[in-house]
């Protein structure tokens, strides 16, 4: 079945579309919440830095080799990988993707339930006076903490998240990123000039684009390299499917670059509203996985028209977990389309409403989503993202490799660098992140 596509997968229309999803997929709260708060956590500029050389460096490659295995099968990565290693036991690392999209889906779809409820605080007026961090902490518990509303926000997230993929791949993903990504992008740059024109925003621009070498040490470089494979959506299925939808005469080089070049920018915009803003009302760059939720707020009503920039910073953060869950439910649905034969509708329903229930818990306790978080996304995560590069390099073959990703006309001179980094210089970085987390606890 390798290249072939049927009704029921569809594909993308344009090159276009493919990019503004895949670009979706990876930008997403990991961007937008994560990246923020774990560069301030690592000492800002420095960390944007060695981030910033990771994505180019290790990321990148690794991306050109999940997209080439999609393309080059047309298959989910549990069919993709019995495509290209028949008869091997290889296929269980296509599994290992699947599930890791439906359990990061599971947690990541509480938190994406968290910015819907903030969104609607917004929207009633609730930052339109400054909150002091007692308020602000009681304001998360009431949508974060044990009861109905977490878990009636979680389903709310997830049905919209339902209703885009289950118009399919052209009428459902690619419409919707091409409406979700331009408003998303202007958003953010609006809200970046406006948060780097505050007074006293110089201080944060400098915290976090004036890198003090002397902050660099190995948990920096970890945080950056394992934050980088997170906000690519690398390691778990998702870019290998979003490959088998790309058309056979699509130059993915360039597609692949414009993915990692509008993930980082998103990154990097993000970085450039909270910090400003932040130093501009005396806020803690530091302050964590909170810093959204539980900081940000109090800093709202001590800007002019803060209001108005709290109900756009949420939409925000709306935008960018709906384009990122929209992926991992399609990782999912895809496989029990390609494998099992199911129709688009059915197993868009049946994959939500197992999701909806694996859920539950982690919407109930927080103690279980970190839990999740902690398995999937970043044991999972990780050794997904190393297992592809060795099969790449080793069993699938750099070269192979190579020709699926020039395919169409594409130039790739960078291809013998490519073979290295697949071959070696990922799997051991990838590698050592394992055991960094391992050895220190540090699961950033």
């Amino acid at each position: 079945m390798t290249g072939q596509q049927s009704c029921e997968r569809g594909g993308f229309g344009s090159r276009v579309g493919f990019v503004l999803a895949a670009a979706g997929s990876a930008i997403g709260l990991g961007n937008v919440w994560r990246f923020p708060y774990t560069a301030g956590q690592h000492g800002g500029a420095a960390f944007v830095l060695i981030y910033l050389v990771c994505v180019a460096a290790i990321c990148v490659p690794v991306l050109f080799a999940e997209l080439a295995i999609g393309r080059a099968t047309r298959r989910n990565p549990v069919g993709a990988f019995k495509a290209l290693a028949p008869g091997s036991r290889w296929f269980v690392v296509g599994g290992l993707g699947v599930l890791t999209g439906f359990a990061i889906l599971a947690f990541y779809s509480v938190v994406a339930g968290w910015t819907l409820g903030y969104l609607g605080k917004a929207l009633l007026g609730a930052f339109a006076e400054p909150l002091t961090h007692e308020q602000s902490v009681a304001m998360f518990e009431q949508i974060e903490g044990a009861g109905i509303v977490p878990v009636l926000l979680t389903g709310a997230f997830l049905l919209l998240t339902a209703l885009v993929v289950r118009g399919g791949v052209e009428a459902g993903i690619e419409r919707a990123a091409k409406i979700l990504m331009p408003i998303f992008f202007l958003l953010l740059v609006a809200m970046a000039i406006r948060a780097m024109t505050l007074e006293g925003a110089g201080e944060g621009i400098s915290f976090f684009l004036k890198p003090d070498l002397s902050k660099i040490d190995g948990g920096v470089f970890m945080g950056a390299l394992g934050q980088a494979f997170f906000s690519l959506s690398l390691g778990m299925g998702a870019m290998i499917t979003y490959g088998s939808y790309l058309g056979a005469n699509e130059r993915m080089p360039g597609a692949a670059v414009s993915v990692a070049v509008a993930d980082t920018t998103i990154a990097v915009l993000a970085g450039l509203i909270i910090f400003p803003t932040l130093f501009a009302a005396g806020g803690d760059p530091s302050a964590g996985p909170g810093l959204v939720f539980v900081t940000l707020p109090t800093v709202f009503g001590k800007l002019p028209a803060g209001f108005l920039f709290a109900i756009a910073f949420y939409s925000l953060l709306v935008i960018a977990a709906l384009t990122s869950t929209v992926s991992l439910l399609e990782v999912v649905v895809c496989y029990f389309v390609d494998e099992r034969g199911w129709k688009r509708e059915r197993a868009t329903w049946l994959v939500t409403l197992g999701c909806f229930l694996l859920a539950i818990p982690s919407a109930l306790s927080g103690t279980f989503l970190d839990w999740q978080s902690i398995i999937f996304g970043n044991y999972a995560l990780t050794i997904g993202a190393m297992l592809i590069c060795l099969f790449v390099g080793w069993v699938w073959g750099v070269p192979a490799a190579v020709e699926e990703i020039g395919r169409g006309g594409a130039v790739f001179p960078l291809a013998a660098a490519w073979g290295v980094i697949v071959r070696w210089v990922a799997p051991v970085a990838i590698a050592a992140v394992l055991i960094y987390i391992v050895a220190t606890g540090n699961y950033m």
